[in-house]
């Protein structure tokens, strides 16, 4: 990646993206907070209906942090990357679902939460696609 971009770029797209996970992570826990909307493995009645596969569960899950940090990630970097490799923004998406598949899965998300997390997670690496887009132009190749 260092021989496509150069030093100076990578360096821009590493900063950008150490941000936007902070902050798309952080956002999240923001809506966790404030929903308080307990897991489906924390729900008392639903625990002796399903099978559950997490030992841990954790407190709040509205919305999913894994499914919206794995998202945003898919589409910075297919994004970025589409030039150089056309299809694999597709193969970003379909391990960015496969994520968010296993958080339903193992009981500690609603297909809401994942489905929320994942919208969430595509508008911050686009916008954030965007921020490396324009930093990358004014500070780079100028």
């Amino acid at each position: 990646m260092y021989k496509k971009f150069g030093l100076k770029s990578l360096l821009v797209i590493l900063v950008v993206v150490a941000l936007m996970i902070t902050f798309t992570d952080q956002i999240t826990n923001v809506f966790k907070r404030g929903f308080e909307r307990p897991r489906p493995c924390g729900v008392p009645n639903l625990v002796d209906e399903l099978r559950f596969i997490a030992v841990r569960c954790g407190k709040y899950g509205f919305f999913s942090g894994h499914s919206s940090n794995s998202m945003s990630a898919a589409v910075f970097i297919g994004l970025m990357l589409r030039p150089f490799y056309k299809n694999l923004i597709f193969m970003l998406l379909f391990w960015s679902a496969v994520v968010a598949y296993s958080r339903i899965y193992v009981g500690v998300h609603y297909p809401l939460d994942v489905l929320c997390g994942m919208t969430f997670g595509a508008i911050s690496g686009f916008l954030f696609y965007k921020l490396a887009q324009y930093l990358l132009k004014r500070f780079v190749k100028a």
